[in-house]
């Protein structure tokens, strides 16, 4: 699988659910979302927006895309969480399997960011992002098109402390047609 096979694999709503460990709050959070991702042109205006804001060559863009989501965490039960971010996949060397993954709003801090990805021989997609005080880490794998399970870790910006763990399933809306 190369980043644009897994990307149009991706599209589509998406029925959420995570666990989570703060291991920094000593927390366990349940959050129940539903995902929205949708294909957005190259040639669209965000693209290259966020191309500029990270001086990438907006012609390197592959199948970008905007990421959307709402949920309800157990931890606030009275308060929603939602936002949605626009993702560019760049391949610097044409090698579709790894690049940089631009990210309108990022994971573990909410500004823009720059992960780096591989594609693993098994289909896994693997994303590390640094941030200003934290990294990411993310895999996320297809059990079925329809199917995919996500593995999350922030942890501390030397990359040595995990303060964040989290697994989610996700399973794909199907029209009822």
């Amino acid at each position: 699988m190369n980043i644009t096979e897994f990307v149009e694999l991706s599209f589509g709503e998406w029925r959420s659910q995570r666990s989570a460990h703060h291991l920094a709050f000593a927390h366990y959070e349940e959050v129940i979302s539903t995902i929205n991702i949708e294909q957005i042109a190259v040639d669209d205006s965000r693209v290259a927006e966020l191309c500029k804001l990270h001086n990438v060559d907006h012609n390197l863009a592959i199948s970008p895309f905007k990421m959307s989501w709402e949920g309800e965490s157990n931890w606030d039960e009275d308060e929603t969480q939602e936002g949605s971010t626009i993702l560019i996949p760049i391949s610097d060397s044409g090698d579709l399997t790894k690049g940089r993954l631009l990210r309108e709003q990022g994971y573990a801090e909410t500004i823009p960011s720059i992960g780096e990805f591989k594609i693993n021989e098994d289909g896994t997609f693997v994303l590390v992002t640094k941030y200003d005080r934290a990294a990411a880490e993310e895999k996320i794998w297809f059990v079925t098109p329809n199917l995919r399970c996500r593995v999350s870790l922030i942890k501390t910006s030397n990359g040595k402390g995990v303060t964040t763990a989290s697994y989610s399933s996700e399973i794909r809306s199907l029209s009822k047609s």
